[in-house]
């Protein structure tokens, strides 16, 4: 018998690696990117890129908990951020989201994550993505602190945003971003640095920030499981597009937690269904169908007047403290605080008198509203006015937080992809 030296290929695929930066922001958390760092074929959109970070993430999980990747199994946590230097006049970082679903190969390009957006500024910066000067001359002279305004383009939604990152001077004398604080945010466990941001015109100028061209919609919700077949809705497209509801409209209190709402299938359908529909309704889908592509987009939410509940975390949100009730679903589920940018959507809204938003604040002209979520309270800010007959949002507000929890390498088999 002849015997040969000669060694076959092994029948795995090795892994590779590639730069990674694990960071939570707001409260959400996901994996960020600089492109350049990314497989060739993965710094162009495509199958390739797609494939590559669901196996990141860990989706798509039939058991729903993304073991095998950086996701936690809720939308929260299931995201992913490619970040980039900026070719846009007066910006310095390019801004692109992906939201992972869990359970389908999907990633959703459609919208922005307002939560991570607050991470962004830090994570350019400490990426290298902008440049040093800005960053250097963001200190007086004689300070040890100060704040570098950090311009983002939004790539999915084509926005700017304006992120005011806290940084400080180190032993060494160098610029470092500061991360840790005494900022408290409401469904995040520990204080951190404040990071203020500011969504400019998150309206198209061409378009009205209501797509059905009113304050108040008649909303057609037949075959939803309701106890009638329309009820009042407020559609609007700012920060992201969302459907408003009255609590009591749906059956709710606006005072419900997750256990209250994820645990029950039939209402998550119901949900569901009103969301497609609302869909239809604001011009996204022609036909409810196509909303199954498209779980990020709209957002449904429900709204009621201020009232005292109990938070997730136990503790009591008292009715003299807020000026509404907000709820709001994300991917299927109650979120556990409220989307950054679904706060837009808040702000935009409840600074437009008429609105069911604005209604359910009092009614009155505001600037800005405390609103209550799952977790505690969020103050959000907002300047609405009408041009040429359509109403636009010339800037919201907010104030979030960011922290770097991994820098490192993140491994993907290579056949993954």
């Amino acid at each position: 018998m002849t015997q040969t030296n000669s060694k076959s290929k092994p029948a795995f695929a090795p892994q590779i690696s590639i730069p990674a930066t694990y960071m939570r922001g707001g409260t959400s958390k996901g994996a960020f990117f600089k492109l350049s760092d990314l497989p060739e074929r993965c710094q162009v959109a495509g199958e390739a890129r797609d494939k590559f970070l669901l196996r990141v993430i860990g989706s798509p999980d039939p058991y729903g908990k993304q073991i095998d990747g950086l996701g936690n199994g809720s939308s929260s946590t299931s995201k992913t951020v490619i970040l980039s230097a900026s070719d846009k006049p007066d910006h310095d970082v390019n801004y692109l989201f992906g939201q992972v679903n869990i359970a389908k190969p999907m990633i959703d390009w459609a919208g922005n994550c307002g939560n991570l957006t607050a991470a962004v500024g830090a994570c350019a910066i400490n990426m290298g993505l902008i440049d040093a000067n800005k960053i250097a001359h963001s200190i007086d002279d004689n300070a040890e602190s100060g704040i570098c305004e950090v311009r983002i383009w939004q790539e999915n939604i084509g926005k700017t945003i304006v992120a005011h990152v806290p940084v400080y001077k180190d032993a060494n004398d160098q610029v470092q971003v500061q991360e840790t604080g005494d900022f408290e945010l409401d469904g995040v466990t520990f204080p951190a640095a404040e990071v203020k941001i500011e969504f400019i015109d998150p309206v198209d100028s061409s378009s009205d920030m209501f797509p059905t061209g009113n304050l108040v919609d008649d909303f057609d919700v037949s075959g939803c499981g309701l106890k009638t077949d329309s009820v009042k809705a407020t559609f609007i497209s700012a920060g992201i597009p969302t459907i408003f509801i009255k609590a009591e409209d749906l059956g709710f209190t606006g005072t419900e937690l997750q256990g209250d709402i994820n645990s029950d299938g039939d209402l998550l359908a119901k949900l569901e269904k009103i969301r497609a529909k609302g869909g239809v309704a604001m011009g996204l889908f022609k036909d409810v169908s196509e909303a199954q592509s498209s779980q990020h987009i709209p957002k449904i939410a429900w709204v009621g007047a201020a009232q005292s509940y109990r938070a997730s975390s136990g503790k009591s949100v008292d009715a003299s403290e807020i000026d509404l009730v907000v709820r709001a679903m994300s991917m299927g589920q109650l979120h556990h605080a409220m989307m950054g940018t679904a706060a837009v959507a808040i702000a935009a809204a409840a600074t437009t008198q008429g609105t069911l938003v604005n209604q359910a604040a009092g009614g009155s002209e505001l600037f800005e509203v405390r609103f209550g979520h799952p977790s505690g309270t969020l103050l959000v800010g907002g300047k609405t006015k009408q041009v040429d007959g359509r109403w636009q949002a010339k800037k919201v507000s907010m104030s979030r937080s960011a922290r770097r929890i991994m820098v490192g390498e993140v491994f993907v088999p290579a056949d993954a992809f």
